[in-house]
């Protein structure tokens, strides 16, 4: 049952049963994920969004772990949800509320002449002055580890009820229904909340803030380039996560927000210190399969080859000063457009 499950989910209804999903809902983002959505009253199917919602649905039945939500949560890599809209439990008064977090660890401060602390391949010397041989070696630096992941200001907008977006609940499912028309949305002000939530890693929130930023950079035309200065930080915060996840996605927005506008790539450029730093430190990040086929390329999740397709639309679009630039912060990058 398993292996007919993975091969045809889309046609299986035991596989979209244990994902939590009606067969219906999983044939709608089988299909919407493989093809550009269009607008019809105010429901726009998902696109990005239902990729995502497909690898965690077969990530919970193909895994032993199953659903990571609540270990995440519990480590703090991803955070926590409010108690209520106006916020958390005070611990004191409502210590049930906070039974299962893990407290925070006290960082305790040493010295320079604390024991562990000496020269590389040096004399040890314990308290007492007593030799111990030689010092430790250095800890890993961890460059490449996942960091937990901040807190959004998209979540707050959508706890409140500020933001002019819903799920669409319909007989198909997964789709996005705006409140309004998005040619009338304030872009400076909704825009970088949307590119803020996109490195969530809980639905509602990432299926609406990563759907939300394509819907609205397809509609928006001369309304980005003002706003791209504001979106940096968003970027820059969910590219220092190190998740390959939250890389990826925002890599596609990023791709599509130089895409979608006159001068954005340009507008880019003074920014490439604040995104292409770890950009430099996944370069080399590809699959090693030997002589084995990638099924999962129209996924685009390959992160070596996503920032490799990243930079090279950064430096076509991005005018003459765009590669000296790239160059600077990732010295192995090539040129594109220069035989």
């Amino acid at each position: 049952w398993l292996k007919r499950a993975v091969l045809c989910p889309a046609s299986n209804s035991a596989y979209w049963a244990s994902a939590g999903m009606s067969h219906s809902l999983g044939a709608s983002l089988k299909r919407n994920a493989s093809r550009p959505g269009s607008v019809a009253g105010g429901a726009r199917p998902s696109n990005a969004a239902a990729t995502l919602l497909l690898d965690d649905a077969l990530h919970r039945i193909v895994s032993k772990d199953g659903d990571r939500t609540k270990s995440l949560k519990r480590d703090g890599m991803i955070p926590l949800g409010r108690h209520s809209v106006f916020g958390d439990f005070p611990r004191e008064l409502a210590p049930f509320a906070w039974s299962n977090v893990k407290p925070k660890p006290k960082a305790l401060a040493r010295s320079e002449s604390a024991p562990g602390l000496g020269t590389y391949h040096a004399a040890f010397v314990g308290l007492g002055g007593a030799p111990r041989g030689n010092a430790p070696p250095p800890p890993r630096a961890g460059a490449h580890d996942k960091k937990p992941v901040p807190v959004s200001q998209f979540r707050g907008y959508y706890d409140r009820g500020d933001l002019p977006i819903n799920v669409f609940h319909g007989s198909s499912g997964g789709k996005v229904a705006w409140k309004v028309d998005i040619d009338k949305i304030d872009y400076h002000h909704y825009l970088p909340v949307f590119f803020d939530g996109a490195r969530e890693q809980e639905d509602p929130y990432r299926f609406l803030a990563v759907q939300g930023c394509y819907d609205m950079m397809e509609k928006g035309g001369d309304k980005l380039l003002p706003v791209v200065p504001q979106l940096v930080i968003p970027m820059k915060t969910a590219f220092n996560t190190r998740n390959p996840i939250i890389m990826c996605t925002m890599m596609k927005i990023l791709q599509t927000l130089v895409l979608s506008g006159e001068g954005v790539g340009e507008a880019l450029v003074p920014y490439y210190r604040q995104l292409l730093p770890v950009f430099n430190l996944f370069k080399h990040h590809n699959q090693n399969l030997g002589d084995g086929m990638d099924y999962g390329q129209r996924k685009r999740q390959n992160l070596g080859d996503l920032i490799a397709e990243t930079l090279e639309i950064l430096e076509t679009h991005g005018g003459e000063d765009a590669f000296i630039n790239i160059k600077y912060m990732i010295p192995t990058y090539e040129s594109c457009m220069m035989g």
